[in-house]
């Protein structure tokens, strides 16, 4: 432990702890150096597993999610030193006996942690749940299952850990728990930045469904959070929107519609499971994921991740 505990932050990505669905890790590269040189405020409005808001220059970085177990999670790793958070990890593990295939163990710390959300079992829940995934039912009880022979506190993760605990713990970092829509935009200028990694609608997973005890994820949710982007840009406010085009032969037609309406929009395509195709290859794939980073304003080239 000591070993790891002395390890210095890497200068490069930091990896969130989280196997979060939709995270943004793989594309970093690709996304950073589309952002605005170092904002002062940067707001990741839908935070998820926290990829972009960790790796990003800012003075003041705010991570929302309406998830609120999870912003739970990420403010206790801000109140206590690395060393309590490990050594809480470590008994749980020890006092349930958690294991690659111990399941009743990991059924016994899911009970616990319904009864009592402390919000560090609930990484040591997701270190050992079915593809380290966040799930609840919809009476806010965790209900991911056991990933046996597959799942737990690794190496991998424990380092993952360490390094993004440092990081938010050293970072101007405060994390928020609102809908989007009840987010407090007034203080903002032209000098912040807000990102948006919505759930996509047209490749929506069954955790956006609505019937989990938190807000869901519709057409009614997709046109209100581009209503909340046009009156960012009214106030002089940059954002940035990842988003899917096209999924599975499926096209996003609100989404379409509203870059065709609104001509200040700017659409950067990345290369996500092709990424030896260029776009005009992307679109002739009958199973494409067209996925872009909507902007409202001009990207500066050339500009590298780490400048």
């Amino acid at each position: 432990m000591q070993a790891l505990l002395s390890e210095k932050v890497p200068s490069k990505l930091i990896k969130s702890p989280l196997n979060y669905i939709g995270g943004k890790y793989k594309l970093l590269e690709q996304i950073l150096p589309l952002f605005p040189k170092k904002p002062y405020t940067f707001i990741d409005l839908f935070t998820g597993g926290c990829n972009v808001g960790l790796n990003v220059k800012a003075e003041k970085i705010i991570c929302n999610d309406n998830l609120k177990f999870l912003i739970e999670m990420y403010q206790e790793f801000q109140k206590h030193n690395l060393s309590e958070i490990l050594q809480h990890i470590e008994s749980q593990i020890t006092t349930f006996e958690l294991s690659l295939t111990n399941e009743e163990g990991y059924k016994k710390l899911r009970k616990h942690y319904n009864a009592h959300k402390n919000p560090l079992d609930l990484f040591v829940l997701v270190a050992f749940s079915f593809n380290h995934q966040i799930r609840f039912n919809n009476s806010h009880e965790f209900n991911n299952p056991f990933g046996r022979e597959r799942s737990s506190f690794n190496d991998t993760m424990r380092t993952n850990l360490i390094q993004f605990v440092r990081k938010i713990q050293v970072a101007n970092t405060q994390f928020t728990c609102f809908d989007f829509e009840k987010f407090n935009f007034s203080g903002l200028t032209e000098n912040d930045f807000v990102y948006c990694d919505p759930p996509y609608l047209i490749s929506l997973g069954t955790y956006n469904d609505g019937k989990r005890g938190f807000t869901g994820w519709n057409e009614t949710q997709e046109h209100k959070l581009l209503r909340t982007l046009e009156n960012l840009h009214k106030q002089n406010i940059r954002f940035a929107l990842s988003n899917v085009l096209e999924h599975k032969g499926k096209e996003n037609d609100i989404l379409q519609n509203w870059l065709n309406k609104n001509n200040y929009l700017k659409v950067n395509y990345l290369q996500s499971d092709y990424s030896n195709s260029n776009y005009q290859t992307m679109v002739r794939e009958k199973n494409a994921s067209v996925e872009v980073l909507i902007t409202n304003y001009e990207v500066e080239k050339p500009k590298t991740l780490f400048d």
